[in-house]
């Protein structure tokens, strides 16, 4: 069985392919604890589905319990780059995963430890947890791609609204762009 951080950089591989096309860079891997087989993957596809539902977690759960053939996945780990949210945390309870690994923590949504911790109310299962793992390579991901989604919108906005006849407007478009 290989270490947490190597299990989570399969997950940081697959938050990359999110990124890679457009996605928030989150990715997942469900691992069969009694052998170390990787039989779930996941990422975020929100927008290419056009899902609330297509989160890392739910996809890379859905692979697992088809892998496994049946809702229960059992003597699993899940290795997420970013902790889950409450529709993924719910999910997590319900398919019976034995521990959760995540990397980043989320301070908005995270409902693992950040904002609520789900796993500790009195449901039928409560999984161990594992937070920060390879937690600076998981955030730095996040930070990279909402830093350019953001300068990406600025952009657009500004050039909407830029009469390209004026040169001064033009001249502080280009110097707001090398700022950022």
């Amino acid at each position: 069985m290989l270490s947490d951080e190597e299990y989570m950089a399969y997950a940081l591989e697959l938050a990359e392919k999110a990124y890679s096309l457009g996605e928030a860079p989150i990715g997942a891997v469900v691992v069969k604890k009694s052998t170390g087989e990787i039989i779930g993957r996941g990422y975020n596809l929100r927008e290419t589905k056009k899902s609330p539902l297509a989160h890392a977690e739910i996809m890379a759960l859905d692979e697992a319990s088809r892998t496994l053939g049946g809702w229960r996945v059992v003597d699993s780990i899940l290795y997420v780059t970013l902790e889950p949210c409450p529709m993924c945390a719910g999910a997590i309870i319900n398919s019976r995963i034995d521990r959760v690994v995540y990397g980043a923590r989320d301070e908005k949504a995270g409902s693992v430890q950040s904002v609520v911790s789900l796993f500790e109310l009195d449901y039928n299962h409560k999984p161990e947890v594992t937070g920060g793992v390879s937690e600076k390579e998981c955030s730095e991901i996040l930070s990279r791609f909402f830093k350019e989604l953001r300068i990406r919108k600025n952009t657009e906005k500004a050039n909407r609204c830029v009469d390209p006849n004026n040169i001064h407007q033009l001249r502080d478009l280009n110097n707001n762009s090398k700022n950022q």
